[in-house]
Parts: structure tokens; sequence; C-alpha cells
């Protein structure tokens, strides 16, 4: 997004807003949830990239998104481990992981351990489809 300043943590929220629809800006700058099973990238196994919607940094490859049938899209991995940021969320009385990106601190889902996938990592990135955007081949 070559209209976006270097750093977009540096963008105000009114830039935000103009940047991003309604619902991309309640889930990506507002910690909201997409509905299960609803968003996009929930069932999708093309081969390729997954990047954050809000500023395009590469976030995860298709190699490591696997099917939880949880109703968001699921990953063991980030792309690299500096490009999520992971921080406590209380939010709802109870103790869960934020995954953020790192690049514009949009949020992006949550991260779920121990619950037995049979993963590299056995961890779950649950992503919700409308914070990213996906390029197909560039895995």
């Amino acid at each position: 997004m070559s209209d976006q300043p270097a750093d977009p943590r540096t963008l105000t929220d009114d830039q935000w807003r103009e940047r991003l629809t309604p619902d991309e800006y309640r889930v990506l700058r507002k910690a909201g949830t997409e509905a299960p099973f609803t968003g996009e990238y929930t069932d999708t196994t093309d081969v390729g990239v997954y990047r954050c919607r809000a500023c395009g940094a590469e976030l995860f490859r298709s190699t490591t998104k696997f099917e939880s049938h949880c109703g968001w899209p699921s990953f063991f991995s980030p792309l690299a481990g500096d490009a999520v940021i992971e921080r406590p969320d209380d939010s709802l009385g109870m103790r869960r992981t934020e995954v953020l990106c790192a690049a514009c601190d949009s949020h992006l889902g949550h991260v779920f351990a121990g619950e037995g996938y049979p993963t590299p990592t056995d961890q779950r990135y649950c992503i919700n489809s409308i914070s990213m955007t996906f390029d197909a081949g560039d895995a």
C-alpha cells in the first residue's frame, strides 16, 4: 500500500478508518472477531502466502495451514518469529494470547497451545480471514 507511511503504526485512528472497511476496522483495529465458518480463507487449500490486510506484511505460508474445524483459518506457525506479536488477552474473563501483526499492530486473532493437534508445534494460530489477504503461488 504505497500511500501509507513507511511505519503504519504512525497512522491515526481516522486514517485507519479511511483505509479499511468498517468490518476490517472492527477486527483489525478494535480486536473484533468475524463469525466462525464465514471467512473467505477458512477452507482455502491453495499454495501461497497470507499477508496482513492492513499493511501487506507477510504473516503465514500455506504450508503451515491446517484444518482444525474451529471455524477460522488455522496455522501452526507464523512465517517468521518476528512476523507477529503475541500478548496476553484477558478481555473475555479468561487468559488467551492475542496475535498482532508486528508491522502495524493490527489484531489478527489468537494463538492456542496444547490442544493436541498433530502439528509440529502443537500450536493453533486461529486467525480471522478478514485480517488477511492471500497471494497464491508465493509459498
